[in-house]
């Protein structure tokens, strides 16, 4: 049962499109579908998705651009390119634009649907690590929303809980506020200012403090982002 994530497909080839649609509501995936790389642009800046489907060739803007212009954004839901091409140059040329994978038409569902498993699994921060998992010196359980170290407990919010998930999922990478507002809070940060992240990055920090941290596990990369330091 796949409840919970939304898929949307960018496809131009109303046959392909609806069959898509057909299958991954039958897998309960929840599905939008659109024709156009426009309305597949506009749609993004007002909705959230766990994952893009995204076909090559569209209509007025192409699936590279809207690719490259995602990841230029900092948006970092994944991303499977559908293309007709079958020559390594397109697969290439597609995953060094920010796509998670790559598949052919024509292709099985069976294969599709694997595929998106895969890549949902890796962009899963809770699949990565587990619901209970080692930060630091700390245990941290993510569901009990409870921080143990030397038998001593302390209360998280369901917020730091996801922040500290989402590190331990990515030690040594240095992390956006920007992928970080799109992986916690599940919306884009558009428009939003980022003091919402420092905050409650910095309120973390107290945390860990607190909890027995003897040194700066999260560390600022300026201009970047943050970085869990292992």
């Amino acid at each position: 049962m796949e409840t919970g994530h939304n898929i949307l497909v960018v496809e131009d080839e109303p046959k392909i499109r609806d069959g898509l649609r057909d299958f991954l509501e039958f897998q309960e995936f929840d599905v939008t579908v659109v024709d156009d790389g426009l309305e597949a642009e506009r749609i993004v800046d007002e909705k959230r998705f766990d994952l893009i489907l995204l076909d090559l060739m569209l209509p007025n803007i192409s699936g590279e651009q809207l690719c490259q212009r995602w990841r230029q954004q900092g948006r970092t839901m994944p991303i499977i390119m559908l293309t007709a091409k079958g020559q390594e140059k397109e697969k290439i040329a597609g995953l060094d634009l920010g796509a998670d994978d790559y598949i052919t038409k024509p292709f099985s569902l069976e294969e599709l649907l694997a595929r998106i498993r895969a890549v949902l699994r890796r962009t899963d921060p809770a699949r990565c690590v587990g619901q209970t998992f080692a930060f630091g010196p700390f245990t941290v359980d993510a569901q009990a929303l409870k921080l143990t170290c030397d038998s001593k407990q302390t209360v998280l919010t369901q917020r730091h809980a996801d922040i500290l998930q989402l590190f331990a999922a990515h030690p040594g990478q240095v992390i956006s506020r920007q992928q970080l507002y799109e992986k916690v809070w599940h919306e884009s940060m558009d428009g939003i200012e980022t003091r919402t992240v420092d905050m409650h990055i910095a309120r973390l920090r107290e945390l860990l403090k607190e909890a027995g941290a003897e040194t700066e596990m999260i560390e600022t990369v300026r201009g970047a982002g943050y970085r869990f330091n292992t």
